[in-house]
């Protein structure tokens, strides 16, 4: 059986080498030619599916002069969300090849904006074009408007800057989300009344900001009974949110729903359990492995979800689009939310 091809940018040569035919033979099978007989044609054909070749893109590519690079700023630490992503554009690579590109991806420090920011800086000049998990914060508004300024496309991902100068967001509308949140917890605690925590990663990431707002709209419009308390700030960490949601379950004995904006779910999760607090209606973020399990158990009652295949593929191909100077399919790059039970997980 013959082997993946594993170069980085294959041409057709690879492939006649591999299919045991000569370029020709593979030009004519490329363009249904006459005088090839069927085994060779399957051959070629077989060759170019396992590399996920692309012939015509790839020749597109190569008369447009040059390769390009994207950065992907990514959160440091276990984020099972962001790795998903991640994840997804690794199994991109034949595709990326094929029109020349190059991701690389570049963990920092999103909740810190200065470390941010300096990320961000120090990217000038080397990137045609980067996505990043955005802090809305003046000094990393002031970084993205710089990397803009030099010539760099910029796609903020999952968490946006509306007021920088990037050039296109990538994700939900995340103060929709934060109502569909609110108004699956406000539903699924019924008609009991009391006190309902959200532990956040940071109020100055847009996107949990945005989802803290349009949650709180619907639990003062639509449920008068219950009384949201002060968002507790996690940053995302497993361990940071437990130990502040399990002082605040200590103080409140009344509390009846929780919504977890961001990350930190297995933190949440664990104080919830260790308080012995069941029947407390836990919504929140994504499906992961984690969330999976929390939903099958009974343990978290309803994930928001996003799909991380799609928001790859989007960013990736929003920056080839305004690096190409074409339109961005916006209907296509448009991301869905979806409200994943234990009955219908995918």
């Amino acid at each position: 059986m013959a082997e993946t091809l594993t170069t980085a940018a294959l041409t057709l040569k690879d492939i006649a080498r591999e299919a045991g035919v000569s370029l020709a033979t593979v030009d004519r099978v490329l363009h249904n030619r006459p005088g090839v007989r069927a085994d060779t044609v399957r051959r070629v054909r077989e060759a170019i599916e396992r590399n996920s070749f692309q012939p015509h893109v790839a020749a597109a590519e190569l008369a447009r002069g040059r390769a390009r690079r994207f950065a992907f700023v990514m959160p440091s630490g276990p984020n099972p969300f962001m790795q998903q992503i991640e994840a997804y554009l690794g199994e991109m690579s034949g595709w990326l090849s094929a029109r020349r590109l190059g991701v690389e991806m570049i963990a920092t420090d999103v909740f810190d904006a200065s470390v941010l920011a300096a990320s961000l800086e120090a990217l000038s000049g080397d990137y045609d074009g980067v996505a990043v998990v955005a802090l809305d914060h003046p000094t990393v508004r002031a970084a993205i408007n710089d990397l803009v300024d030099a010539g760099t496309k910029i796609v903020t991902l999952v968490s946006d800057v509306p007021s920088s100068r990037r050039h296109h967001y990538v994700g939900i509308d995340n103060i929709a989300a934060g109502r569909t949140a609110g108004a699956l917890v406000g539903r699924l605690v019924g008609g009991r009344s009391g006190k309902v925590a959200i532990v956040a990663g940071s109020q100055g990431l847009r996107d949990h900001a945005e989802r803290i707002f349009g949650f709180n709209q619907v639990m003062a419009s639509e449920f008068p009974g219950l009384s949201v308390l002060p968002v507790l700030e996690g940053r995302d960490e497993d361990a940071r949110s437990e130990q502040l949601l399990a002082r605040l379950l200590g103080r409140h004995a009344d509390i009846v729903g929780l919504y977890n904006v961001g990350a930190g779910t297995q933190g949440v999760a664990k104080a919830l359990s260790e308080a012995g607090r069941d029947k407390v209606v836990f919504v929140g973020h994504d499906v992961t492995a984690l969330t999976r399990r929390l939903l099958l158990q009974g343990v978290m009652d309803a994930a928001i979800s996003q799909n991380p295949g799609h928001e790859a593929r989007a960013a990736v191909r929003v920056l080839l689009a305004l690096a190409r100077g074409e339109p961005i399919l916006r209907e296509q790059e448009k991301i869905r939310i979806d409200i994943v039970m234990r009955d219908n997980l995918p």
